[in-house]
């Protein structure tokens, strides 16, 4: 249990911490980093499934195109998530991109009951019903819906839905992935190389050295959370899943300095407390069972 905790708390550390990577690359334009990223993360993946000789699933997963459509769809999703917070990050968007993955289990439990029948309790659909109270509020102080908050918020959550009901664990889903992406990617990088562009031709070692970076950062905290996820309950899963929002929040407003009009502020709390609502509810009907 202790272990379980330790791998899923340094893997939500290091999606908190992803911003201060990506403004390493800020000279980078945001689809040349996902070009790379998927790349290196491809060849890290292989790697890995090399050493632990995991390829036998290959051979079955070719022969199923309903999964390969499937995973093919949830490669977009993730390509799209990427290619957002990438570009978010680079243009000092930090704590609207936070705000992404605060509403994130919300936006699960909604997906939940649309597509998997599950019936959120009372509690829950309140905690729903108060983050989307915030968001409107947030739309309303701007002028416009934050956008790119509920694109990171709704590209995650359905790719996480089509990953529940996968029928691949998490190192062979994510190689999948990235190879129906990596061919595209390879083309494209080595299109802009041949025409004299790119980072790989006119960005100095050090830009390289970040971008080829791109690979173990993906993979390692997503293996990192697979080990987590396996030894500890759901629940304090998604307590722990508050950290990653929670440190690119303080990343954004104290050390990028976003502006954050206090106005703002109303539709954040709003969001907190429906977090809050929603894991007191959670943690409460954990107990009540426990009783029974």
């Amino acid at each position: 249990m202790n272990t379980g905790i330790l791998y899923a708390a340094l893997a939500y550390v290091a999606w908190g911490l992803f911003p201060l990577y990506f403004k390493q690359v800020a000279d980078v334009p945001s689809l040349e980093v996902v070009m790379h990223r998927t790349l290196w993360s491809l060849v890290v993946v292989l790697a890995l499934l090399a050493v632990r000789r995991q390829w036998a699933w290959m051979a079955s997963v070719v022969r199923q195109p309903r999964v390969l459509g499937a995973f093919a769809l949830s490669a977009v999703l993730l390509s799209g998530n990427w290619l957002t917070y990438v570009w978010a990050v680079q243009n000092h968007h930090v704590v609207d991109a936070s705000l992404g993955y605060f509403i994130l289990p919300l936006v699960n439990v909604a997906l939940g009951f649309v597509f998997l029948r599950e019936r959120p309790r009372p509690g829950q659909w309140l905690a729903v019903a108060v983050a989307a109270a915030g968001v409107l509020w947030l739309a309303v102080q701007a002028g416009r819906l934050p956008w790119i908050a509920l694109v990171l918020a709704l590209t995650f959550g359905f790719y996480g839905l089509l990953r529940k009901v996968a029928v691949l664990g998490a190192l062979e889903g994510l190689t999948l992935e990235t190879l129906m992406l990596a061919p595209v990617a390879a083309v494209i990088l080595a299109w802009w190389s041949w025409q004299g562009q790119g980072a790989l031709v006119q960005g100095d070692m050090s830009t390289v050295g970040w971008l080829l970076l791109a690979g173990p950062m993906t993979a390692i905290p997503l293996l990192l959370f697979a080990a987590g996820a396996r030894r500890i309950p759901m629940s304090t899963l998604g307590i722990l899943q508050y950290i990653s929002p929670s440190l690119q929040f303080a990343l954004g407003v104290w050390v990028y300095h976003e502006a954050f009009q206090p106005a703002r502020l109303v539709g954040f709390v709003l969001i907190w407390a429906a977090l809050l609502v929603y894991s007191v509810e959670g943690w409460w009907t954990r107990q009540r069972v426990v009783v029974a």
